[in-house]
């Protein structure tokens, strides 16, 4: 998959701090060597991407009905840690599943987090993201 990721050590520790490295964690799915097993690993995979800026896997990883046409990453803001806070479903055999989590960030100097409940579905053997609510 062609991308414009941010190059990655690929033995470096993942970004999502799952405690693998890079190449044997969400590296292997954002290049499309594996698919994500669960939601939670697209969780994952998905935040690593938005810490790396593989904008085309955050593109593909995400429901045709409500992806955006054109996505673009603010150079300013670092991703810095990933918190699971709860998973319902979403496991191997599941249809649907609900991660909520907290992304850690820096923009311009500042401190932030996203709290959000995402929603995902798998189709085709596939996980996908639909959308989230995001959480104050």
């Amino acid at each position: 998959m062609a991308d414009e990721a941010r190059p990655y050590p690929a033995d470096k520790l993942c970004p999502c701090q799952h405690g693998e490295t890079y190449a044997n964690c969400c590296g292997q799915i954002i290049n499309g060597a594996t698919a994500a097993p669960t939601a939670v690993q697209l969780m994952r995979s998905r935040y690593t991407a938005f810490a790396v800026g593989a904008v085309d896997y955050l593109l593909t990883s995400w429901h045709p009905r409500t992806r955006p046409d054109v996505l673009e990453l603010d150079p300013e803001q670092t991703w810095r840690r990933l918190e699971i806070i709860r998973t319902d479903k979403g496991g191997p055999f599941d249809k649907d599943g609900i991660v909520e989590f907290r992304a850690h960030y820096r923009h311009s100097g500042e401190r932030g987090s996203l709290h959000e409940v995402s929603r995902f579905v798998r189709e085709q053997g596939r996980w996908l993201y639909v959308d989230g609510q995001i959480l104050p």
